[in-house]
């Protein structure tokens, strides 16, 4: 039902930025909670942050709060995942994702997501 296509990740050096873009299809984006995980080789699919439907609430993983901003154009079916000062550790496939359960305000686990993304590489030097 819902297609999700991320985009803006490439290389960059530690300290530097990326904004990434994930715009789903359909008309009833504004109805789910975004997400934006990522997963590095070997290992498990990592939460980093999530936005309510609205865009009024966010929460975000400890290791990347306070350098990533999750916002959403829902006029443009659009949510971002800006990151600035990133590190090396930040190396990893990103992936956004949407929530269609309503229990949950801020939902943070895999689990919790029905749509996802292919995916897109962010890869941090030095």
């Amino acid at each position: 039902q819902v297609q999700l296509v991320e985009s803006g990740g490439g290389l960059v050096q530690a300290g530097g930025s990326l904004r990434l873009s994930c715009t789903a299809s359909g008309s009833t984006f504004s109805s789910y909670r975004m997400g934006w995980f990522r997963q590095a080789p070997m290992k498990e699919r990592e939460f980093l942050a999530t936005i309510s439907a609205t865009g009024a609430r966010t929460r975000y993983a400890d290791s990347v709060k306070g350098r990533f901003t999750i916002s959403r154009d829902n006029a443009n079916n659009t949510v971002y995942l800006q990151m600035n000062t990133l590190k090396p550790e930040d190396t990893a496939s990103y992936y956004c994702a949407a929530s269609t359960q309503y229990t949950i305000l801020l939902p943070a686990k895999t689990t919790d997501y029905t749509y996802w993304g292919q995916g897109t590489q962010v890869t941090v030097s030095s």
